[in-house]
């Protein structure tokens, strides 16, 4: 099946350059492209692609709005965006996985890299890039103010099994090394941790891996 994929950039340079690249792969393609966060939701809508290729600096919307309002639609609840990043600013990618971006991808990501990640990105059972992610997400909560959107208490409606598989994807875990860990089957670890998204509300497992740190679940390490 063809991953169909939207890019959302104000650059028109590093949209052809990513559609490029995209379109080179035999089961990717670019169905349409956005100059500015407004039109990146509109087109998610009209082109129903599976994933948006996001950049966080455009005019009007930013990425970071337009994400929100991607993924906070039920209609377009099987969208995944991905986020585009220079990895300069931490708190803009912790605000991108808070807003329902599925992982994030420097621009200068290599041609397989990239596809790669789409295909990681569109079927939705896997974090790209889950030890950078943890990082990023341990570095700004260990700053002070942070700020805290779901309590300890929210965890209660997990079993014991599903907060300690929770707590292994937060540790940068796939689904494989969670049922090495744990002597379970790959699709038993990949149920609890479904199991723990739909009770908690999570758009799937980088937001798993907030709340795990949002809770207390998992604390930040020194760095």
């Amino acid at each position: 099946m063809t991953v169909r994929v939207l890019l959302a950039d104000d650059q028109a340079l590093v949209r052809a350059g990513f559609r490029v690249l995209i379109d080179s792969a035999p089961d990717l393609e670019v169905v349409g492209e956005a100059d500015t966060g407004q039109d990146a939701v509109r087109l998610a809508r009209d082109t129903r692609a599976d994933v948006v290729l996001m950049d966080i600096r455009m005019p009007g919307m930013d990425g970071l709005a337009a994400t929100q309002a991607i993924t906070s639609d039920e209609d377009l609840a099987a969208v995944r965006v991905l986020v585009l990043t220079t990895f300069e600013i931490d708190e803009y990618l912790f605000a991108a996985l808070r807003a329902g971006a599925s992982g994030f991808l420097g621009k200068g990501v290599e041609a397989g890299e990239l596809q790669e990640a789409i295909r990681v990105v569109a079927r939705g059972d896997a974090l790209l890039s889950p030890s950078a992610v943890k990082g990023l997400i341990a570095r700004f909560l260990s700053a002070p103010g942070a700020r805290v959107d779901h309590s300890a208490q929210s965890l209660s409606a997990l079993t014991d099994r599903e907060r300690e598989v929770m707590t292994l994807v937060a540790c940068g875990l796939t689904n494989d090394e969670i049922a090495d860990r744990l002597g379970i089957s790959r699709m038993t670890a990949k149920t609890h941790a479904n199991r723990a998204m739909i009770k908690l509300g999570a758009h799937d497992r980088a937001q798993l891996v907030v709340i795990a740190y949002e809770t207390g679940l998992v604390r930040p390490q020194a760095h």
